[in-house]
């Protein structure tokens, strides 16, 4: 069973948000929706709206928010008037539906967009914006389900350049059950949680990026 980090009171607001926040973002900032996304799991954002900030999740609105977002990284643009015209963009399904998807799954943003990029969910416009969100989440659980998730640890580790005998030696891993880990052999999801904790550490990511989720 999930524990949700807020209360379904708060969800559709949040999903106004952060669609509000990705139409904002591309559609008048003129940024990439991949680029956008980044910017969101990077810094502390998406961490803050998946536990229910209320600020984040509601008490700024998705323009605001994007601004917020955008100044923290430097990025000081002639920030343009948010739309009035009512209309919801395909950017603005995407932000809405992985908001509802973070919510109902508990899968963080970085994990979600780290296996999908945003551009992609916005190809799945047609047909799951009138399909519901269950079904959004039905099909992308499935197709999580088919990727192998051991490879998140090896992935990691090349992103900061790592060998496995490098990583290996700074987590203070075995080489061996390493690669045993890397290959599938082994489950890391089952080693021991200070195994676990040492090659986060290593890696300077979170346990959260290397352990993956289970679709039984």
């Amino acid at each position: 069973m999930t524990i949700r980090s807020y209360d379904e009171l708060y969800l559709e607001g949040a999903m106004f948000n952060l669609g509000e926040a990705f139409d904002y973002a591309v559609n008048l900032c003129g940024l990439d929706i991949d680029e956008f996304a980044d910017i969101f799991i990077t810094g502390e954002y998406a961490k803050r709206f998946a536990c229910g900030e209320p600020k984040i999740v509601a008490g700024l609105s998705g323009t605001e928010l994007v601004m917020e977002m955008l100044l923290s990284v430097g990025i000081n643009l002639d920030f343009p008037p948010p739309s009035s015209d009512g209309n919801y963009s395909r950017e603005f399904w995407v932000g809405w539906v992985i908001a509802y998807y973070q919510w109902r799954t508990g899968v963080s943003f970085k994990e979600i967009f780290s296996f999908i990029k945003a551009s992609k969910i916005r190809e799945m416009y047609t047909p799951f914006h009138e399909a519901g969100e269950e079904n959004f989440v039905c099909a992308l659980d499935e197709m999580m389900s088919k990727e192998p998730g051991y490879q998140k640890l090896a992935f990691q580790r090349k992103v900061v350049g790592y060998s496995q005998r490098k990583l290996a030696q700074k987590a203070g891993v075995n080489l061996r059950t390493l690669q045993q880990y890397e290959s599938g052999a082994k489950d890391l999801n089952k080693a021991s949680v200070e195994t676990v904790l040492n090659l986060a550490w290593a890696l300077g990511c979170d346990i959260e990026d290397i352990l993956y989720r289970r679709f039984d």
